[in-house]
């Protein structure tokens, strides 16, 4: 079985705070990269399905030159192999097109896995749009997997404070939360050779896809309005602060 893990560099979110307007704009970010937060949970999740079940688990991802540097955290992670898609302009809709040409060139994918959402996009439709591309199953809020076979896949799926069991036929595709594992650190051993891996970078046109036009453009990329805020000190005994607090919460129509 192979477990294709689909990952994205995105801005540390320790940074995201300094990234300016323009900057966004434009997708050249001076700040830290890093692999997505929510789809290291999912290289967690494609490594231990691979160490239980058999098989191996690959990581792809889709972007610029410097996307590389992700793959290699996935493989120093434990991913047997990876790929670069080169692209910096598609959508989600696009992104979703480009993972199902390659999906279809590896061809030998039993399950996709993949974060929920990512810290600067957040939308969280790739899921369903891979799932509509290659007309798989789609398991969406996957907190833990109860067993999974060549031809089917038992999970437990967050539904609000619920848990759902379901059981899907293979090949389908994961969107798992951060229950599903915490994401193990790699050895230095394994950053040292992840360093020298040959890792293949494939076009549009070498996967046999044609990029559809972004659906959505943004063109108005601003800051929040700083927020206004004051520390108020209530002295005197415990039930006279409280008193203080309570009087200014109700000033302030807080209560």
């Amino acid at each position: 079985m192979r477990y294709l893990v689909c990952i994205k560099q995105a801005p540390d979110t320790a940074e995201l705070s300094k990234i300016k307007a323009e900057e966004a704009a434009s997708g050249n970010l001076s700040v830290q990269l890093v692999v997505n937060p929510w789809d290291e949970h999912a290289l967690e999740c494609g490594i231990q399905l691979s160490e239980k079940y058999g098989g191996a688990a690959s990581a792809i991802t889709i972007g610029g030159d410097g996307a590389v540097e992700a793959l290699r955290s996935a493989l120093a992670m434990g991913c047997k192999d990876a790929a670069l898609v080169k692209d910096t302009t598609a959508d989600a809709w696009g992104v979703a097109a480009l993972l199902a040409g390659a999906v279809k060139k590896l061809g030998d994918v039993t399950f996709v896995v993949m974060g929920q959402a990512t810290v600067d996009g957040g939308s969280g439709t790739v899921p369903a749009a891979l799932g509509r591309a290659l007309g798989w199953p789609v398991l969406t809020g996957v907190a833990n997997v109860v067993d999974a076979s060549e031809g089917s896949i038992t999970v437990e799926r967050a539904v609000g404070q619920e848990r759902q069991t379901v059981t899907v036929s293979a090949p389908c595709i994961l969107s798992v939360i951060k229950e599903i594992g915490e994401p193990r650190y790699p050895t230095f051993i394994n950053i040292r050779k992840a360093a020298k891996v040959e890792i293949p970078a494939w076009t549009a046109g070498d996967l046999g896809v044609s990029v559809p036009a972004p659906v959505v453009n943004m063109t108005n990329f601003r800051k929040p309005p700083v927020r206004d805020a004051k520390v108020v000190l209530f002295n005197g005994s415990a039930d006279e602060a409280a008193g203080k607090l309570i009087d200014a919460l109700l000033a302030d129509k807080v209560l």
